[in-house]
This record gives structure tokens, sequence and C-alpha cells, in this order.
């Protein structure tokens, strides 16, 4: 059996619920417990090293990266926002060894009502892992989802829910680059597929869970570890499910329309495209800047200073940037950044960073052609 390292839990700190388009049944006797009988408790795995998004992520964690007026962290737990009794929900937040300093200040001063527990997992050894660290936490009924998946889902049906769990999933043209769902004839998934060799199935699994009882799956779990069931040394919730429906877990889909992703720059881009387009365009409010031509959809912060520019579309700009004489399109620039003298799009700029171009004077003739 695997041994795990000693758990490191933080502080329970408490957050009040931000509306982010303006911020941005069984009885005991059976071993279940009622899903409304308890708070739902949300864990959310983050301890990546968000390899995909550096250099942004070399100074601050991937869920902390901001994007269309908020933190993609502020939006992840916007997601469920329409659970039953969200209020009481508690939140467990799985962290790397380096993120505590930054998570647990910016979760104390813009969710402070919120019920949140902090597990540190001191090593990279998946998701079933990361969960695993915190099974104190996850033995009734539970929601999960990664830290970089953003959806559009109401969970109000979970109030009468009668199967053991579902995996929310969208249709996508080649599913190959993530996993599956095989679901049977009777609705139910049969079991998950990571990186099918085939597309006939294409029910991508979003990374977005329901578990009625998550003491079953902390035992699925341990059954995972003591089989050694991993990947380079990991070990894959998509296994721990698998073993879970061995077990006899009845597991349905549900089907989503929008999934979009914060884990790698395009997509990033591409999700605060999304997000500006539904929702989070405060271009009336920023169009009244002197002096500057904004394009919508953008999300301009109140505290920023913007002058002689063109902004967007499809621009987010931080809370206290100062930006000049500057072109901006597809582009996320985040708090405290300087921007002068420049032409940017399809660029994310980091906070505190500052990006300076120079005045050139040309006397440019017929036909001809220059880049820069």
């Amino acid at each position: 059996m695997v041994l795990f390292p000693v758990l490191k839990i933080g502080p329970k700190i408490s957050a009040i619920t931000r509306n982010l388009q303006t911020c941005c049944t069984m009885n005991k006797n059976n071993g279940q417990e009622d899903s409304l009988k308890k708070p739902f408790t949300i864990a959310i795995p983050m301890a990546g090293l968000g390899t995909r998004m550096r250099p942004q992520t070399w100074s601050k964690p991937k869920p902390l990266i901001h994007l269309a007026g908020c933190t993609v962290l502020d939006y992840v737990l916007n997601q469920f926002q329409s659970l039953l009794k969200f209020d009481d929900a508690h939140f467990v937040l799985i962290l790397g060894p380096n993120q505590e300093d930054q998570v647990v200040p910016f979760m104390q001063s813009n969710h402070p009502d919120k019920i949140v527990h902090y597990i540190i997992q001191e090593e990279m050894r998946g998701q079933s892992h990361a969960l695993y660290l915190a099974r104190e936490y996850l033995q009734g009924p539970m929601l999960m989802c990664f830290s970089d998946t953003l959806i559009e889902t109401d969970l109000t049906f979970l109030e009468k829910e009668q199967v053991d769990g579902i995996a929310w999933v969208k249709a996508v043209p080649d599913p190959r680059r993530f996993g599956v769902a095989e679901v049977g004839k009777d609705g139910l998934i049969h079991r998950l597929i990571e990186k099918p060799e085939q597309v006939d199935n294409n029910l991508a699994v979003v990374g977005f869970y329901y578990f009625k009882n998550g003491a079953k799956l902390m035992d699925a779990i341990q059954t995972q570890i003591e089989e050694d069931i991993s990947l380079k040394n990991e070990y894959f919730l998509v296994d721990a499910i698998n073993i879970l429906i061995q077990n006899g877990a009845a597991m349905r889909v549900n089907p989503v329309k929008v999934w979009l992703d914060a884990g790698k720059p395009d997509a990033l881009l591409e999700t605060n495209r999304y997000l500006l387009e539904h929702g989070n365009d405060n271009s009336e409010k920023s169009a009244k800047s002197s002096g500057n031509t904004i394009i919508p959809p953008v999300y301009i912060h109140p505290e920023a200073q913007v002058t002689h520019s063109v902004i967007g579309p499809h621009v987010s700009v931080g809370a206290q940037a100062v930006i000049t004489d500057t072109i901006l399109k597809n582009t996320i620039v985040e708090q405290e950044a300087s921007i002068s003298n420049m032409v940017l799009e399809n660029s994310l700029i980091g906070r505190s960073a500052a990006v300076r171009g120079r005045s050139e004077a040309m006397n440019i003739g017929d036909n001809s052609w220059i880049e820069i």
C-alpha cells in the first residue's frame, strides 16, 4: 500500500457570493446518505505547476490569472451558485506547496463568507492523490471540478437526483486528446476512457463531477492506490471512477453546450473573448474615457488609466494598469501593468509588467512593405 505524507491543513475561512457577470435518495440503512441532509462539499484540485501557462505562472498560481474582470478562480467558484443551499457549501481547495501564500489571502479578501478548507499536495502525484489527501472533508455529497475548467450548467436538478454520480460531458469533433464516457443502452456510464484511439465516441469528459457519497469515491481511490493503477507515477481520477462503477455505482452523463478552458494561453484568450461577449463587457462606461477609441467588447477596470489608445475588441485591462498611446486587440493586461507606444494583438501581459515601444517617423513610398 502506498503511504501518503502527513496532511498539511490550512485555516478554515469563509466569502461573499459574488455575481461574476457584474464582477466580472437513499436512507441510512443501505449505507448511503440523502444528499440534502448534509451540505455539499466542492473540491477543486489546483496544485499543478501550470507549465502550459508559463511565464504567467512563474510568479502566481494559474487560477489567479485575470480575464474579463475577474480571476479564473472567481469564475470557477461562480459555477456552483445554482446549487441548492450554496451558501452552506464547504469548499476544499487543494494547493501546491508554493500557492498558499497567494490563494489564502485572495480568498480571505474576495470571498470572506465562504467556508474553505485548504489541503497542501506536496508531491504532484495526480488527481486521485490530491482528493485522497482531502478525504477527511469528502465523505458526503460532493462536487469536483478542475481549476481550469469553466462550464455553464444549472445544478438545481441535483435536489432530486437519484444516481450515484454524474460526469459532465461535451460532444467534440475529435475526442482523442480528452477522456470520454462510454454510455450503455441503459443510459449509464459503463466506463471512462482516457485519450481514446477512435473518434466514434465524442462525449468528452470536461472535468466536472458529482458524487452522492464521497466516502465511496475515497474507497475507490484507496483501491486504486493499493493496486498501483497509475500512469507515470500519477493517479488519475478516471481510473478511480471506473473502480467506483465496477463496485456498483450508477453514474450518468450530463451534457453541456459551453465548456471553456483556461489552461493554456490560446485557450485563455478564447475564453476571455467568450466571457466578454456574454455579460462582462463594460465598454459603455469605458467609452467615456477622453482621447480613447473603445471597440467592444472589452473590460477596463475602473482603476485603470488609459489615454490616447485604441482598446478592443476582446481586451481585458486590470486594476491600476497604465496604457498610453497604444493599440490593443484580443489581449489580456493584468493589474498594475504598464504599456506605452505599442501595437499588441493576441497577447498576455502579466501583472506589474512594463512594455515600451518607441515612436517612429517614416516616409513610405507606393507599393512599399515593412514589417517590424
